[in-house]
């Protein structure tokens, strides 16, 4: 019997993205398939759903970010913006639409493998419900709402757990100072980006070996925040 390999659905028009990401996927263990359209691609997801997406932005057609969105009506796996464009502002977009990461071209191989590790690696999470999240000595219970460090109780206020609650499910996965807010705060507060510095500064107080190098809550500049994992 075969074994199963992750289908990645890699959409992108130039021929030379799809000529060495191809065998760089095979060779990690996933099985590729080319399209280079937004329609193309929708049409794909829809007959047969792959594990992951990696989406570019500019496509031919329809804009990346069209084809984002639809496809989050109806997909509800990983999708990884590949693009050229470095405007944050369709970066930040973009991750608000629904995109789970995303790699600026010209990128390394190794770190776009990575970004899909941690996004599949993320999924499964999420889908099993995992309900206490380790990483690098914090234990958060998401059922009792307790947090220990190197197993000692923490105590946090409700608001900074609801924000650390809300990084660890999603963790390796980099979150907008939007969404953020508004899961923590509420869409009122979608802007006040300083609440956010300040709660992530008490965590980070309280739960890093050095609140000044942070290995827990990762600042993702002009973005959000990644919470990291051990592995």
């Amino acid at each position: 019997m075969s074994e199963h390999r992750p289908r990645i659905l890699v959409v992108d028009d130039e021929p030379q993205i799809h000529r060495f990401l191809g065998p760089a996927l095979e060779a990690a263990g996933y099985e590729p398939v080319r399209v280079e359209d937004g329609v193309s691609a929708l049409r794909e997801i829809a007959r047969k759903a792959p594990d992951a997406v990696v989406l570019d932005l500019g496509l031919p057609d329809i804009d990346g970010k069209e084809a984002l969105i639809k496809a989050r009506a109806f997909y509800a796996g990983p999708i990884i913006i590949l693009s050229a464009r470095d405007r944050e502002s369709e970066k930040i977009d973009a991750l608000d639409a629904g995109a789970d990461d995303y790699v600026e071209k010209p990128f390394g191989v190794g770190e776009l493998l990575a970004r899909l590790r941690v996004a599949l690696r993320h999924r499964v999470q999420r889908e099993g419900g995992e309900p206490v999240i380790s990483a690098h000595g914090v234990d958060i219970d998401l059922v009792r709402r307790l947090v220990s460090r190197k197993g000692e109780p923490m105590r946090l206020s409700p608001r900074e757990y609801d924000l650390l609650a809300v990084l660890a499910r999603g963790a390796g996965k980099v979150m907008t100072h939007r969404q953020l807010l508004t899961a923590v705060w509420g869409p009122a507060h979608e802007h006040d980006v300083q609440y956010l510095r300040v709660f992530v500064g008490q965590l980070r107080q309280k739960l890093e070996d050095d609140p000044n190098v942070p290995r827990l809550i990762l600042t993702e500049p002009g973005v959000g925040y990644r919470f990291m994992s051990d592995g």
